[in-house]
């Protein structure tokens, strides 16, 4: 039993990650190359992006370190997100791998992983997974190695 619950698990994240991939790979078709002026778009895309979800740049609900997280508005995904990437991303051409990240966690809630992640930001901007991973871990080093890594809290929203 524990052999044949390993494998069903093992080939239900493959199957997510599949999931993710194909999604990626879709979104990319509609919309073409994605930056900062798409995401507004890419964001309002229910075919990429499950739940509603408001892009807003502040820390405030950042654990220390953290440069995004998506804040639930609800009991249900289905109420939307918040998705709150750390304003010192304000303005910079990264901020869309940052985004990319979490709308698989958006998308899949709990049962997605850093994999799934990784592979659906790779696939959406167009990078191998190995640099789309570096270039995010770079940007991530950026806020904890920040003095007030939580930030004021402040920010706004679009």
């Amino acid at each position: 039993m524990d052999a044949r619950r390993r494998e069903l698990e093992h080939e239900g994240r493959a199957a997510l990650t599949d999931h993710a991939a194909d999604c990626a790979y879709q979104a990319r078709q509609r919309h073409g190359e994605i930056d900062t002026a798409t995401l507004p778009s890419l964001l309002a895309d229910d075919k990429v992006v499950r739940y509603p979800t408001e892009l807003c740049l502040d820390a405030g609900p950042l654990e220390a370190g953290e440069f995004a997280y998506a804040e639930p508005r609800g009991a249900h995904p289905r109420d939307g997100f918040r998705l709150c990437v750390h304003p010192h991303f304000a303005g910079r051409a990264e901020l869309p791998l940052l985004v990319a990240y979490h709308l698989v966690a958006i998308n899949y809630g709990e049962i997605a992983t850093r994999e799934q992640a990784e592979v659906f930001g790779a696939l959406l901007l167009g990078l191998d997974p190995d640099e789309y991973y570096e270039r995010v871990c770079r940007l991530a080093d950026e806020v904890a190695a920040q003095p007030d890594q939580a930030g004021c809290g402040g920010g706004s929203c679009r």
